[in-house]
């Protein structure tokens, strides 16, 4: 378990995430390290999930392939999961599978949710108004149901370790990142949640919303795809054989946390344990997602790509 990387003064760190920490390898690289920290209502728990960080990583470098096949010109920032030689022998083993080299960029300082499904805090404020973050959806929809005209892009701030996102309306987002970026952001967060949702709904999952972030590669003009990609951090990921409307899904994602806090009224506390049970629930469901997703086992995987480099 890696709640916390330590490289030995290799590289300088250059920030921790909730569940990523930063290093530079140089001016235009950097080292993306993913822990087993886990957050559920942007509050980082005191214990963390097993094996977390290399399924988020490896099932990140899978989406970019997959992404980067089906979308001629997609920029992503993925490097390669090589580790640099900068990182010492005696702490290499750790990091593998965990760890990918990636290109620094300027980020845009929103988050591209994609919502295909009614769920979540879309769900809560269609009962109440009819409406989320202001715009209007179809009556007569019910929980868990697919939006009748096609995903929706609902953008969120992008908050600051501690801090807290807020969802925010289409033209709110476009005056944060610039009118000429936010129609590209758009089309391009819809265009991938798309193809992720047709890719994995033929595995058996369902995507019911997403989110995506974006960088600008300054040299280019480039709206490039960055960070996370599709995991059970940043995503409701459903079984496609269980769906039914009307009704909350079962999951392959943090639910079982999101739902224990709530139950003990826990949600957004500090310094929370979780029991064991919620540990290993979500650890089989984070890794439930990863095979079936892939199609390896995350034994496999990992002595796969640790042979290859």
């Amino acid at each position: 378990m890696i709640m916390q990387t330590d490289l030995g003064g290799s590289l300088p760190l250059v920030a921790r995430g909730k569940v990523r920490d930063l290093y530079e390898i140089n001016d235009s690289t950097l080292l993306f390290v993913t822990t087993d920290r886990i957050s559920a209502y942007d509050v980082i728990m005191s214990n963390g999930i097993p094996n977390k960080g290399a399924l988020l990583c490896l099932m990140t470098a899978n989406w970019f392939r997959v992404l980067s096949a089906a979308i001629p010109g997609l920029r992503t920032h993925f490097i390669t999961l090589d580790l640099p030689p900068q990182v010492p022998a005696n702490v290499r083993g750790q990091y593998q599978n965990r760890s990918m080299q990636v290109r620094r960029l300027e980020i845009f300082k929103i988050e591209a949710i994609v919502r295909g499904y009614i769920t979540g805090s879309a769900w809560s404020s269609y009962k109440k108004h009819g409406t989320f973050v202001g715009i209007k959806i179809p009556p007569g929809l019910r929980e868990s149901e697919a939006f009748p005209g096609g995903p929706i892009y609902t953008p969120s701030t992008k908050a600051e370790r501690g801090e807290h996102d807020e969802n925010i309306h289409p033209d709110k987002a476009a005056k944060i990142v610039g009118s000429n970026y936010a129609k590209r952001i758009e089309d391009l967060a819809i265009s991938l949640y798309k193809h992720a949702a047709a890719y994995a709904l033929e595995r058996g999952i369902i995507i019911a919303d997403t989110k995506f972030e974006f960088g600008l590669d300054k040299e280019t003009d480039e709206v490039v795809l960055v960070d996370e990609v599709l995991t059970p951090d940043s995503s409701r990921f459903w079984p496609a054989a269980s769906y039914k409307v009307g009704e909350p899904q079962l999951s392959f994602d943090k639910q079982p946390l999101r739902d224990w806090l709530m139950s003990q009224a826990l949600k957004g506390k500090e310094n929370v344990e979780m029991p064991d049970d919620v540990v290993t629930m979500t650890e089989e469901k984070y890794r439930d997602a990863f095979e079936k997703l892939t199609g390896e086992a995350l034994e496999l995987n990992a002595r796969r790509e640790a042979a290859a480099h």
